[in-house]
């Protein structure tokens, strides 16, 4: 690992290739609202979520049922920029994450936002709510092939982790892909992410910055070079419990290519 720099590169002048602060709803041109729907059918996979002001709000609602009967006690709410998904009991689909998924769900391919290099801002409010986690990756596609698997995790954010400072893990998973190494540390950030804060992402050439507010946590000598799939989750992870809903809410997503 070469050393962090202080700050961030500047994000580009140009108007952003991917934008988004939900002030006009959820656009289905931009988000699929579901996690990961092949694997399960779509009332598990089904996102709960509610426009507020200034963003977004994911929730997990005491009806919601788990995201498979098979990883329960598990629900999510979940927004991604595509699908896609081979036939009805193949393992061909998006971030085969477990070896034991087989598609349940045949779903139309859908490739709304899938850069392979670029920067993406992340606006969010994390969850305190009990057995929460909130989440950022970029995933491989793998609509050319299941090789193109690798992830960037931008955060994951135990709500247990929040306070006055936030334990934040981040960093690269190889998943399927041969050309990359896991690479996934825990990193004290000076923040409170229950407010809102922007995570950032930069990669390509080979390297992968991971940021906050304007300042670089990581720098990995790796980067995924093929198309990715952005997806921000909201899980419960655990049996039921606490009040509901429990929620994390999305203030704008930025992205150039």
């Amino acid at each position: 690992m070469s050393p962090i720099p202080e700050s961030l590169p500047a994000a580009p002048v140009r108007e952003p290739d991917f934008e988004d602060d939900f002030s006009s709803g959820l656009s289905v041109e931009k988000w699929v609202a579901s996690y990961l729907p092949q694997w399960t059918t779509p009332e598990r996979a089904r996102a709960r979520y509610a426009i507020v002001p200034g963003g977004i709000e994911l929730r997990i609602d005491v009806d919601q049922p788990d995201w498979r009967v098979e990883d329960a006690p598990l629900r999510v709410s979940n927004l991604q920029t595509g699908v896609f998904s081979g036939p009805v009991g193949s393992p061909v689909g998006t971030h085969r994450h477990r070896v034991d998924l087989d598609v349940r769900t045949e779903t139309p391919r859908r490739l709304l936002f899938t850069p392979s290099r670029g920067r993406v801002e992340i606006t969010v409010s994390a969850s305190r709510d009990t057995n929460c986690m909130v989440a950022a990756w970029l995933v491989g596609t793998e609509h050319r092939s299941p090789a193109e698997s690798g992830e960037i995790c931008i955060f994951e954010i135990d709500a247990v982790a929040v306070g006055k400072t936030t334990v934040v893990r981040t960093g690269v998973k190889a998943h399927h892909d041969p050309d990359l190494t896991t690479d996934m540390i825990d990193v004290t950030v000076p923040v409170d992410a229950c407010s809102p804060h922007t995570w950032t992402v930069i990669w390509g050439d080979g390297e992968t910055i991971i940021g906050c507010e304007g300042r670089a946590l990581r720098r990995v000598a790796q980067a995924p070079d093929y198309p990715l799939f952005l997806m921000i989750d909201l899980f419960e992870i655990g049996p039921p419990g606490g009040d509901y809903p429990k929620t994390a809410t999305i203030h704008r997503v930025r992205a150039w290519r």
